[in-house]
């Protein structure tokens, strides 16, 4: 090769790179393919590109944290898909239940994560969205050594429960029907979340501890705790929202997720009871 034409050669191979430099640069400023574009941005949702949820991750198998520290569970498999389906980056805040609906109201997060049942009262204050049928079980300490069967077992007990949820609501009520019954009412232990709770039974500071049916189930095939009682006070587990534009999003994707398969065979892949309408959409009208 002559020395021009050897010149010429590195000139080509110089330009080569440059072009193939810029081309690298302009593909990585591209926007990522993996997500859709946001169906929803600012003001309806606190941040843009992403959907923040908060969650109480203390429910397996709904809702926990495996032993990686990630979060795990239908219910966090739904709201991911959620986020998807929107062009949204998911984001979990892990808060107390009883700081949930306080924070949702001063634009912490976006969206309630965490199984809240529905009730007039909430529906009043939040957009609710209906998406997962659940009752309540009363968990014993493994082989159920006190022979709790029914609610009139529960009389004189302590039971364990998180604070400020149904499940505490619940168990008054069960102590309300007792004390009629001219039974001795219940000693309701209360405490910042169900593993807290769930521990008290298993260091014997509690008889019992109310939990939703499928965690419940969950912690008796896993061999902690005896399922004594279920299916009590069933109702309406539900995704709640401050803002009824997203809400009304996030009603257009779970029906997408129903029309396309998706929300039975995750709800079959969990064992979790599915709401009987045929469609989703906001139950109560909102805040005022």
């Amino acid at each position: 090769m002559t020395d021009k034409s050897k010149t010429q050669a590195i000139r080509f191979d110089r330009r080569a790179l440059i072009a193939t430099g810029l081309a690298a640069g302009a593909a990585a400023a591209l926007p990522k393919r993996a997500r859709a574009q946001a169906r929803i941005a600012p003001p309806n949702i606190i941040k843009a590109g992403t959907l923040v949820m908060s969650i109480n991750p203390t429910l397996p198998p709904l809702q926990f944290v495996d032993d990686r520290g990630q979060l795990q569970g239908m219910r966090v498999e739904l709201g991911n898909e959620v986020a998807k389906r929107l062009g949204l980056t998911p984001e979990y805040i892990r808060i107390e239940f009883s700081a949930m609906v306080p924070g949702l109201a001063a634009k912490r997060w976006d969206m309630i994560n965490t199984g809240i049942f529905w009730t007039e009262e909430r529906s009043r204050l939040m957009y609710m969205v209906p998406y997962e049928q659940a009752a309540v079980s009363f968990l014993a300490a493994r082989g159920n050594p006190l022979g709790i069967s029914k609610i009139q077992d529960l009389a004189g007990r302590r039971v364990s429960v998180e604070l400020g949820g149904i499940e505490e609501r619940r168990t008054r009520e069960v102590s309300e029907i007792l004390v009629k019954e001219g039974l001795r009412p219940v000693e309701v232990r209360t405490f910042n979340n169900f593993a807290e709770a769930f521990q008290a039974l298993r260091a014997g500071q509690s008889d019992a501890a109310t939990s939703i049916d499928a965690t419940a189930m969950f912690m008796q095939q896993r061999g902690d705790f005896t399922r004594a009682i279920s299916g009590v006070f069933p109702q309406t587990a539900t995704f709640a929202f401050a803002n009824k534009a997203l809400a009304e999003a996030v009603v257009g994707v779970l029906n997408d997720t129903k029309r396309d398969g998706y929300y039975d065979q995750l709800f079959d892949k969990y064992g979790v009871l599915k709401v009987s309408e045929p469609t989703f959409s906001i139950n109560g009208p909102g805040p005022a």
